[in-house]
């Protein structure tokens, strides 16, 4: 598992970089998201990686590996956006958003690990397409959250589902990077 853990660590530093300087480039802009419309990212996102992984070609020169990033960064954004709540604040330092960020994607590899530990590492042996399809539920099953005001009867909450939309992404980054 340390293996995971290292190929973790570097996935997750990839996509901090890339949050790191769209934060130097544009500033916390992304405050002004609603949950769901940052939903709707990841949405656009996943709905591109299944494109090109039926198609089998793209016409825009990014790749998949860049739209796995945003779905890990733009997960995080969530989880950032939940834990402010009502915070009114529309500019977040970039300090304090890298605290965020630290803060969530450690979260994300905790939970990462107590998962591996428990299902002995089965994502090894998925395809990336599968953990396409994962990242698509979760994101219909947010979006049914939403519609109901965040309430549900016996199921987690959003922010598990971004959690795990974090972790399922990155684990596709491992595995196109092996």
């Amino acid at each position: 598992m340390s293996k995971t853990s290292e190929q973790f660590d570097q996935a997750a530093t990839s996509c901090k970089e890339i949050f790191i300087k769209k934060m130097k480039d544009y500033g916390s802009a992304w405050r002004v998201l609603r949950t769901s419309s940052i939903t709707d990212q990841i949405l656009i996102k996943a709905q591109r990686i299944r494109s090109i992984e039926d198609k089998g070609t793209q016409k825009v020169e990014e790749g998949i590996q860049s739209e796995f990033i945003g779905i890990v960064n733009y997960a995080i954004i969530g989880l950032i956006q939940l834990g402010l709540g009502n915070d009114p604040r529309m500019e977040l330092t970039l300090d304090e958003a890298t605290r965020l960020f630290d803060k969530y994607i450690f979260s994300a590899k905790d939970l990462m690990e107590n998962k591996n530990h428990d299902y002995n590492e089965a994502w090894r042996e998925m395809r990336v397409s599968s953990l396409t399809d994962l990242i698509l539920m979760k994101l219909l099953r947010v979006k049914q959250i939403e519609d109901n005001k965040g309430s549900t009867l016996i199921s987690e909450g959003i922010d598990a589902n971004y959690y795990d939309m974090i972790n399922y992404a990155i684990f596709a980054l491992i595995r196109l990077g092996e």
